[in-house]
């Protein structure tokens, strides 16, 4: 069965967020186009927020938007 493919503006999105809570900086968003590059850095914040609130681990599973 064939899979498709995500949406780019989603799948930049998770991958900004998975970096954002394993901390990393917002430095080394890979993405040029503009609206690709929104999406990575709202994921990264929210990332990050949720680092800070103590959302990692398994108390954050539930917060991870692959799943």
């Amino acid at each position: 069965m064939k899979r498709q493919k995500r949406d780019m503006g989603t799948r930049a999105f998770d991958r900004g967020y998975h970096a954002g809570v394993s901390g990393r900086s917002m430095d080394i968003c890979p993405h040029e186009n503009e609206q690709q590059r929104m999406n990575w850095l709202s994921g990264w914040r929210e990332g990050r927020s949720d680092q800070w609130d103590g959302m990692t681990g398994v108390s954050g599973v539930h917060r991870i938007p692959t799943i």
